[in-house]
């Protein structure tokens, strides 16, 4: 057993001592490993176990999304000469589909932690108040007080909620509640234009309802590459009401109506989703009374091995602000059970570009930079169709395409974006190569790729750079 030797003992009143405090279930809850079976352990968690992603984040909303790719080929199949049709949603039978898987996994996550010898789990509120030292408010409440060796932040992220009159006084929705609504939206009303306000768009208009998205900049995924920003945003125009450059100033309700007031006129709906953004739950853990940095954003502040301003305090995922990307907090996890368990033996977070997907339509993956980041930089950019890969031609898409930037002193690749059918898939060929340290040429040429498969593409915009570099 490891403990925190080298650090004085929190003291409190009435407290119990642990080993170790996990305060949150989400990445967090993976820490826990056989090698820590003799520590004793604490688990605080408000919520359901098992954090955003299992219970309001990326896995409930890819279950939506796969509903709404069957629905929008349904509806989208003459082209191909099939003739079908998309008749309705059955919204209650959706929402059962994946919440009645959902619910149970998390339920028996709550369950099996409370059964181990070893931990102890406390179903409440958790903040700071003394060195290592946390006071919960149990959702029973109960006020207990805990104190420990060490203590690992996980407690995630939250909704952000715009500065607009008015939207105290009006019901609405966060990526929180939207998947759990009673009844599928005649008019939904999305503000904002990342990529969960992007994703629930397409999942709702996908299922017939009508969509109006209001953006206040001029594209839609803005912290895309331009050019990928500028073709989703295009294509995305041509399925949803959208107001870019537009701004709410105030929001009302009246007999189940929604106005939406902006510069450009009034828009009219029956559910109103927010999604600004999330920012980090640091700003609520009375960081101060542990000597635990937060940043103006909310972040706990941390260093490239997860340890915050004090020592023995630990923080992954949302709430340090390095990334809002559940497989980065995976990582991060990781990193931290190492190195609680091995303090004179640190590991540092994974420093490499990290990547993401966005799960809109069409889909969307990239990692690394933009090629307005490389400004300044000597370069080579190309882009390269779907359609001219033998399965993309089969496909019919017009839209898709990869865009790779390379360097052109060492011929790696720096970055890749990938827009249309299974970007995110796609996009993990390149990952592999640029985290492997491989060059341009070696990815390109230094396997055998099935023909014709939609990887070909990913092939082909190789062989261009290669060219690129070459001219």
């Amino acid at each position: 057993m490891v403990r925190g030797a080298a650090l004085s003992q929190p003291e409190g009143d009435g407290a119990t001592h642990y080993d170790l405090i996990l305060i949150g279930t989400g990445s967090g809850n993976s820490i826990i490993g056989p090698e820590m079976d003799a520590m004793r352990i604490a688990i605080v968690e408000r919520d359901l176990f098992g954090g955003t992603c299992l219970n309001r984040g990326c896995i409930p909303s890819k279950m939506f999304v796969v509903a709404a790719e069957a629905a929008r080929t349904a509806a989208d199949s003459r082209r191909l000469g099939i003739y079908s049709h998309f008749d309705r949603a059955d919204w209650p039978a959706i929402v059962e589909r994946v919440f009645g898987r959902i619910d149970p996994i998390a339920e028996g996550g709550r369950v099996y932690r409370h059964s181990l010898d070893n931990v102890t789990v406390y179903e409440g509120d958790g903040r700071f108040s003394g060195e290592r030292q946390v006071e919960v408010r149990g959702n029973d409440g109960q006020v207990s007080t805990i104190t420990g060796d060490q203590v690992v932040i996980a407690t995630g992220a939250r909704a952000h909620l715009p500065e607009i009159a008015g939207l105290d006084e009006v019901a609405f929705h966060t990526s929180d509640t939207i998947m759990r609504l009673p009844a599928l939206p005649g008019h939904l009303i999305v503000v904002g234009g990342g990529f969960i306000a992007c994703e629930m768009a397409d999942v709702f208009a996908a299922f017939g309802s009508k969509v109006t998205v209001i953006q206040r900049s001029d594209l839609l995924l803005r912290s895309e590459d331009h050019d990928i920003a500028q073709r989703f945003t295009e294509l995305a125009s041509e399925r949803f009401d959208l107001r870019l450059n537009t701004t709410i100033s105030r929001v009302e309700s009246d007999h189940g109506v929604i106005r939406a007031i902006t510069e450009h006129g009034e828009v009219l709906g029956d559910t109103l989703l927010i999604a600004t953004g999330r920012q980090p739950n640091g700003d609520q853990l009375n960081g101060d009374a542990a000597a635990v940095a937060i940043d103006a954003n909310g972040a706990v502040v941390v260093d490239e091995f997860g340890r915050t301003t004090a020592p023995g305090v630990w923080a992954l995922g949302d709430v340090n602000g390095r990334y809002q990307l559940k497989h980065m907090a995976n990582g991060e996890a990781k990193v931290i059970r190492h190195n609680v368990m091995h303090p004179n033996d640190l590991r540092p977070f994974d420093s490499r570009p990290a990547p993401h997907g966005v799960f809109a339509e069409p889909q969307i993956g990239a990692v690394g930079l933009t090629e307005a980041e490389c400004a300044g930089r000597d370069v080579a950019v190309i882009t390269h169709p779907y359609g001219d890969a033998a399965y993309g031609w089969a496909l019919e898409d017009t839209a898709g395409f990869v865009k790779l930037i390379g360097d052109r002193a060492t011929r790696t690749l720096i970055g890749a974006h990938v827009i249309g059918v299974h970007a995110a898939t796609l996009v993990q060929l390149l990952i592999q190569g640029m985290h492997l340290g491989n060059t341009v040429d070696q990815l390109a040429t230094g396997q055998i790729w099935i023909h014709p498969t939609l990887a070909e593409v990913v092939e082909q915009a190789l062989l261009k750079l290669i060219d690129a570099f070459d001219s």
